[in-house]
Protein backbone atom coordinates (compact mmCIF):
# COMPACT_ATOMS: atom_id res chain seq x y z
CA UNK A 1 0.00 0.00 0.00
CA UNK A 2 2.99 2.29 0.46
CA UNK A 3 3.08 5.04 -2.17
CA UNK A 4 4.12 8.64 -2.50
CA UNK A 5 1.77 10.87 -0.54
CA UNK A 6 0.99 14.23 -2.08
CA UNK A 7 -2.27 15.12 -0.36
CA UNK A 8 -3.69 14.28 3.08
CA UNK A 9 -7.25 14.83 4.26
CA UNK A 10 -8.10 15.56 7.90
CA UNK A 11 -11.49 15.41 9.62
CA UNK A 12 -13.00 15.47 13.10
CA UNK A 13 -15.76 13.05 13.93
CA UNK A 14 -18.08 12.22 16.84
CA UNK A 15 -18.29 14.35 19.96
CA UNK A 16 -16.08 17.43 20.01
CA UNK A 17 -13.23 17.68 22.49
CA UNK A 18 -10.97 20.58 23.54
CA UNK A 19 -7.71 20.24 21.62
CA UNK A 20 -9.18 19.02 18.34
CA UNK A 21 -8.28 22.34 16.70
CA UNK A 22 -4.73 21.99 17.99
CA UNK A 23 -4.55 18.51 16.43
CA UNK A 24 -5.86 19.78 13.07
CA UNK A 25 -3.29 22.58 13.22
CA UNK A 26 -0.48 20.12 13.88
CA UNK A 27 -1.53 17.89 10.97
CA UNK A 28 -1.76 20.87 8.60
CA UNK A 29 1.64 22.26 9.59
CA UNK A 30 3.27 18.83 9.51
CA UNK A 31 1.96 18.48 5.96
CA UNK A 32 3.33 21.90 5.11
CA UNK A 33 6.75 21.01 6.51
CA UNK A 34 6.86 17.97 4.18
CA UNK A 35 5.56 19.84 1.15
CA UNK A 36 2.26 17.93 1.21
CA UNK A 37 -1.13 19.43 0.42
CA UNK A 38 -3.79 19.20 3.11
CA UNK A 39 -7.56 19.20 2.75
CA UNK A 40 -9.84 19.94 5.68
CA UNK A 41 -13.08 17.96 5.53
CA UNK A 42 -16.11 19.60 7.11
CA UNK A 43 -18.50 17.72 9.41
CA UNK A 44 -16.60 14.46 9.55
CA UNK A 45 -17.67 11.57 7.36
CA UNK A 46 -20.68 13.58 6.21
CA UNK A 47 -18.24 15.96 4.53
CA UNK A 48 -16.56 13.07 2.76
CA UNK A 49 -19.89 11.87 1.39
CA UNK A 50 -21.04 15.38 0.41
CA UNK A 51 -17.63 16.48 -0.93
CA UNK A 52 -17.45 19.38 1.50
CA UNK A 53 -13.73 20.13 1.72
CA UNK A 54 -11.36 23.08 1.77
CA UNK A 55 -7.58 23.41 1.26
CA UNK A 56 -5.70 24.20 4.47
CA UNK A 57 -2.33 25.92 4.69
CA UNK A 58 0.01 26.78 7.54
CA UNK A 59 -1.58 30.22 7.89
CA UNK A 60 -5.11 28.79 7.63
CA UNK A 61 -4.77 27.37 11.13
CA UNK A 62 -3.23 30.43 12.79
CA UNK A 63 -4.75 31.27 16.18
CA UNK A 64 -6.61 27.96 16.47
CA UNK A 65 -4.47 26.17 19.05
CA UNK A 66 -6.29 27.95 21.89
CA UNK A 67 -9.83 27.41 20.57
CA UNK A 68 -12.23 24.80 21.91
CA UNK A 69 -14.46 22.66 19.72
CA UNK A 70 -13.46 22.02 16.11
CA UNK A 71 -13.51 24.61 13.33
CA UNK A 72 -13.99 21.76 10.83
CA UNK A 73 -17.13 20.91 12.79
CA UNK A 74 -18.36 17.42 13.48
CA UNK A 75 -21.49 15.44 12.69
CA UNK A 76 -22.75 11.92 13.25
CA UNK A 77 -23.31 10.41 9.81
CA UNK A 78 -25.71 7.46 9.65
CA UNK A 79 -25.14 7.12 5.90
CA UNK A 80 -21.46 6.34 6.45
CA UNK A 81 -22.40 3.34 8.61
CA UNK A 82 -23.64 1.55 5.48
CA UNK A 83 -21.22 0.22 2.80
CA UNK A 84 -22.95 2.33 0.16
CA UNK A 85 -22.15 5.47 2.13
CA UNK A 86 -18.51 4.54 2.39
CA UNK A 87 -18.43 3.95 -1.38
CA UNK A 88 -19.64 7.54 -1.89
CA UNK A 89 -16.99 8.77 0.54
CA UNK A 90 -14.23 6.89 -1.28
CA UNK A 91 -15.39 8.23 -4.65
CA UNK A 92 -14.91 11.76 -3.34
CA UNK A 93 -11.54 10.78 -1.89
CA UNK A 94 -10.45 9.72 -5.40
CA UNK A 95 -12.08 12.77 -6.99
CA UNK A 96 -10.04 15.07 -4.75
CA UNK A 97 -6.83 13.05 -5.18
CA UNK A 98 -6.53 12.40 -1.44
CA UNK A 99 -3.79 9.84 -0.79
CA UNK A 100 -4.35 9.35 2.95
CA UNK A 101 -6.69 10.40 5.73
CA UNK A 102 -6.29 11.50 9.35
CA UNK A 103 -9.40 10.91 11.50
CA UNK A 104 -9.62 12.72 14.84
CA UNK A 105 -12.27 11.21 17.12
CA UNK A 106 -13.23 8.32 19.37
CA UNK A 107 -13.99 4.64 19.02
CA UNK A 108 -16.99 5.13 16.71
CA UNK A 109 -14.88 7.29 14.41
CA UNK A 110 -12.10 4.71 14.40
CA UNK A 111 -14.54 1.92 13.55
CA UNK A 112 -15.62 3.87 10.46
CA UNK A 113 -12.01 4.62 9.53
CA UNK A 114 -11.06 0.96 9.85
CA UNK A 115 -13.89 -0.13 7.56
CA UNK A 116 -13.11 2.55 4.98
CA UNK A 117 -9.46 1.53 4.94
CA UNK A 118 -10.04 -2.20 4.60
CA UNK A 119 -12.86 -2.01 2.08
CA UNK A 120 -11.03 0.35 -0.26
CA UNK A 121 -7.37 -0.43 0.46
CA UNK A 122 -6.92 3.16 1.58
CA UNK A 123 -4.40 4.60 4.03
CA UNK A 124 -5.94 5.94 7.27
CA UNK A 125 -4.62 6.81 10.73
CA UNK A 126 -6.57 8.00 13.76
CA UNK A 127 -5.92 10.49 16.55
CA UNK A 128 -7.88 9.91 19.79
CA UNK A 129 -9.99 12.98 20.52
CA UNK A 130 -12.57 12.40 23.27
CA UNK A 131 -12.99 13.71 26.80
CA UNK A 132 -13.93 10.22 28.04
CA UNK A 133 -10.35 8.84 27.93
CA UNK A 134 -11.86 5.47 27.04
CA UNK A 135 -9.60 4.36 24.17
CA UNK A 136 -7.20 1.44 24.64
CA UNK A 137 -3.56 1.83 23.67
CA UNK A 138 -3.08 5.41 24.82
CA UNK A 139 -2.46 6.85 28.25
CA UNK A 140 -4.58 9.91 27.50
CA UNK A 141 -6.98 11.17 24.84
CA UNK A 142 -7.16 14.74 23.58
CA UNK A 143 -9.67 16.74 25.61
CA UNK A 144 -9.57 14.62 28.75
CA UNK A 145 -7.28 16.90 30.77
CA UNK A 146 -9.34 19.97 29.93
CA UNK A 147 -12.57 18.21 30.90
CA UNK A 148 -11.04 17.23 34.25
CA UNK A 149 -10.06 20.81 34.97
CA UNK A 150 -13.55 22.01 34.01
CA UNK A 151 -15.16 19.52 36.39
CA UNK A 152 -12.83 20.32 39.29
CA UNK A 153 -13.40 24.07 38.86
CA UNK A 154 -17.18 23.55 38.84
CA UNK A 155 -17.13 21.27 41.88
CA UNK A 156 -14.97 23.75 43.81
CA UNK A 157 -17.69 26.34 43.30
CA UNK A 158 -20.47 23.92 44.18
CA UNK A 159 -18.66 23.08 47.42
CA UNK A 160 -18.87 26.70 48.50
CA UNK A 161 -22.65 26.48 48.37
CA UNK A 162 -22.72 22.99 49.92
CA UNK A 163 -20.68 24.18 52.89
CA UNK A 164 -22.72 27.36 53.34
CA UNK A 165 -26.02 25.48 53.52
CA UNK A 166 -25.01 22.08 54.97
CA UNK A 167 -26.10 20.35 51.78
CA UNK A 168 -25.36 17.11 49.97
CA UNK A 169 -24.66 17.66 46.28
CA UNK A 170 -24.84 14.83 43.75
CA UNK A 171 -22.78 15.98 40.77
CA UNK A 172 -23.09 14.06 37.50
CA UNK A 173 -20.13 14.11 35.13
CA UNK A 174 -19.67 12.79 31.59
CA UNK A 175 -17.77 9.71 30.55
CA UNK A 176 -20.40 7.49 28.96
CA UNK A 177 -19.46 4.02 30.29
CA UNK A 178 -16.02 5.11 31.53
CA UNK A 179 -15.35 6.41 35.04
CA UNK A 180 -12.02 8.15 34.41
CA UNK A 181 -13.44 11.68 34.64
CA UNK A 182 -15.48 10.87 37.76
CA UNK A 183 -12.63 9.10 39.56
CA UNK A 184 -9.86 11.58 38.81
CA UNK A 185 -11.97 14.71 39.19
CA UNK A 186 -13.49 13.28 42.37
CA UNK A 187 -10.05 12.86 43.91
CA UNK A 188 -8.90 16.26 42.66
CA UNK A 189 -11.98 18.02 44.02
CA UNK A 190 -11.94 16.17 47.35
CA UNK A 191 -15.29 14.45 46.86
CA UNK A 192 -16.62 12.41 49.77
CA UNK A 193 -17.78 9.64 47.44
CA UNK A 194 -17.31 8.66 43.79
CA UNK A 195 -19.68 6.37 41.91
CA UNK A 196 -18.44 4.83 38.65
CA UNK A 197 -19.87 2.15 36.32
CA UNK A 198 -16.77 -0.08 36.20
CA UNK A 199 -17.03 -1.16 39.84
CA UNK A 200 -20.30 -2.90 40.71
CA UNK A 201 -20.04 -2.33 44.45
CA UNK A 202 -19.73 1.43 44.04
CA UNK A 203 -23.50 1.90 44.09
CA UNK A 204 -26.27 3.18 46.32
CA UNK A 205 -25.44 0.93 49.31
CA UNK A 206 -21.89 2.21 49.43
CA UNK A 207 -23.16 5.76 49.06
CA UNK A 208 -25.52 5.40 52.03
CA UNK A 209 -22.77 3.89 54.16
CA UNK A 210 -20.43 6.71 53.17
CA UNK A 211 -23.02 9.35 54.10
CA UNK A 212 -23.53 7.77 57.51
CA UNK A 213 -19.77 7.60 58.09
CA UNK A 214 -19.34 11.22 57.03
CA UNK A 215 -22.11 12.36 59.35
CA UNK A 216 -20.60 10.43 62.27
CA UNK A 217 -17.21 12.01 61.64
CA UNK A 218 -18.72 15.50 61.89
CA UNK A 219 -19.08 16.43 58.22
CA UNK A 220 -22.04 18.72 57.63
CA UNK A 221 -21.87 18.82 53.83
CA UNK A 222 -20.81 16.38 51.13
CA UNK A 223 -19.98 16.22 47.44
CA UNK A 224 -20.68 12.98 45.60
CA UNK A 225 -19.40 12.59 42.03
CA UNK A 226 -21.55 10.31 39.88
CA UNK A 227 -20.47 9.05 36.43
CA UNK A 228 -23.23 9.21 33.84
CA UNK A 229 -22.80 5.51 33.00
CA UNK A 230 -24.78 2.75 34.69
CA UNK A 231 -24.17 2.90 38.45
CA UNK A 232 -27.40 1.16 39.38
CA UNK A 233 -29.57 4.29 39.48
CA UNK A 234 -29.62 7.52 37.55
CA UNK A 235 -28.76 10.63 39.53
CA UNK A 236 -32.40 11.70 40.07
CA UNK A 237 -33.30 8.25 41.39
CA UNK A 238 -30.32 8.50 43.76
CA UNK A 239 -31.55 11.84 45.03
CA UNK A 240 -35.01 10.45 45.68
CA UNK A 241 -33.60 7.38 47.42
CA UNK A 242 -31.37 9.44 49.71
CA UNK A 243 -34.19 11.85 50.52
CA UNK A 244 -36.48 8.95 51.43
CA UNK A 245 -33.98 7.00 53.56
CA UNK A 246 -31.95 9.91 55.01
CA UNK A 247 -34.51 12.73 55.31
CA UNK A 248 -32.11 14.79 57.42
CA UNK A 249 -30.04 15.49 54.28
CA UNK A 250 -30.80 18.52 52.11
CA UNK A 251 -29.99 17.00 48.71
CA UNK A 252 -29.29 18.90 45.50
CA UNK A 253 -28.43 17.62 42.03
CA UNK A 254 -26.06 19.26 39.55
CA UNK A 255 -25.61 17.80 36.06
CA UNK A 256 -22.55 19.44 34.51
CA UNK A 257 -23.42 18.24 31.01
CA UNK A 258 -21.86 19.62 27.86
CA UNK A 259 -19.90 22.37 29.59
CA UNK A 260 -17.31 19.62 30.10
CA UNK A 261 -16.74 19.40 26.34
CA UNK A 262 -16.22 23.11 25.80
CA UNK A 263 -13.68 25.77 26.59
CA UNK A 264 -10.10 26.49 25.67
CA UNK A 265 -7.90 23.38 25.84
CA UNK A 266 -5.41 23.08 28.68
CA UNK A 267 -1.69 23.26 27.99
CA UNK A 268 -1.45 19.48 28.43
CA UNK A 269 -4.11 18.91 25.77
CA UNK A 270 -2.49 21.38 23.39
CA UNK A 271 0.90 19.69 23.70
CA UNK A 272 -0.64 16.21 23.35
CA UNK A 273 -2.58 17.28 20.26
CA UNK A 274 0.55 18.73 18.64
CA UNK A 275 2.57 15.61 19.40
CA UNK A 276 -0.08 13.24 18.02
CA UNK A 277 -0.82 15.39 14.96
CA UNK A 278 2.81 15.49 13.87
CA UNK A 279 3.21 11.76 14.52
CA UNK A 280 0.11 11.02 12.44
CA UNK A 281 1.67 12.57 9.35
CA UNK A 282 4.99 10.84 10.08
CA UNK A 283 3.18 7.50 10.33
CA UNK A 284 1.43 7.99 7.00
CA UNK A 285 4.73 8.85 5.30
CA UNK A 286 6.19 5.66 6.79
CA UNK A 287 3.40 3.62 5.17
CA UNK A 288 1.40 3.00 8.34
CA UNK A 289 -2.34 2.46 8.05
CA UNK A 290 -5.22 1.26 10.20
CA UNK A 291 -3.48 2.57 13.29
CA UNK A 292 -4.27 5.05 16.03
CA UNK A 293 -1.59 7.46 17.20
CA UNK A 294 -1.53 7.28 20.98
CA UNK A 295 0.83 8.22 23.77
CA UNK A 296 2.56 5.75 26.06
CA UNK A 297 5.19 6.67 28.64
CA UNK A 298 5.30 10.17 27.12
CA UNK A 299 6.12 8.83 23.64
CA UNK A 300 3.83 8.94 20.60
CA UNK A 301 3.17 5.40 19.41
CA UNK A 302 1.22 3.60 16.68
CA UNK A 303 -1.50 1.25 17.91
CA UNK A 304 -3.46 -0.98 15.54
CA UNK A 305 -7.14 -0.08 15.33
CA UNK A 306 -7.99 -3.66 16.25
CA UNK A 307 -6.23 -3.17 19.58
CA UNK A 308 -7.67 0.29 20.21
CA UNK A 309 -11.18 -1.05 19.59
CA UNK A 310 -10.78 -4.52 21.10
CA UNK A 311 -11.69 -3.91 24.71
CA UNK A 312 -12.56 -1.38 27.35
CA UNK A 313 -9.70 0.63 28.76
CA UNK A 314 -8.76 -0.58 32.24
CA UNK A 315 -9.39 1.75 35.14
CA UNK A 316 -6.49 2.62 37.44
CA UNK A 317 -7.44 0.49 40.46
CA UNK A 318 -4.83 2.15 42.66
CA UNK A 319 -6.77 5.40 42.34
CA UNK A 320 -9.77 3.69 43.96
CA UNK A 321 -7.66 3.02 47.04
CA UNK A 322 -6.37 6.59 46.97
CA UNK A 323 -9.93 7.89 46.77
CA UNK A 324 -10.99 5.81 49.80
CA UNK A 325 -8.10 7.02 51.92
CA UNK A 326 -8.26 10.70 51.01
CA UNK A 327 -12.04 11.01 51.39
CA UNK A 328 -12.02 10.15 55.11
Amino acid sequence: MTKEIKKIGVLTSGGDAPGMNAAIRAVVRACSSHGIECLGIYEGYKGLIEDNMIPLYARSVANTINKGGTFLRSARCLEFIEPEGRVKAYENIKKNNIDALVVIGGDGSFTGAQKLSKEHNFQVVGIPGTIDNDICGTDYTIGYDTALNTVVEAVDKIRDTASSHNRLFLVEVMGRDAGDIALNAGIGAGAEEILIPEIENLGIDRLMHSLDTSRESGKTSSIVIVAEGNTGMNILEMRDYVCKHRPDYDVRVSVLGHMQRGGAPSCADRVLACKLGVKAVDALLEGQTNVMIGVSHRQAVCVDFSVALSKERELDKELLRVADITSL
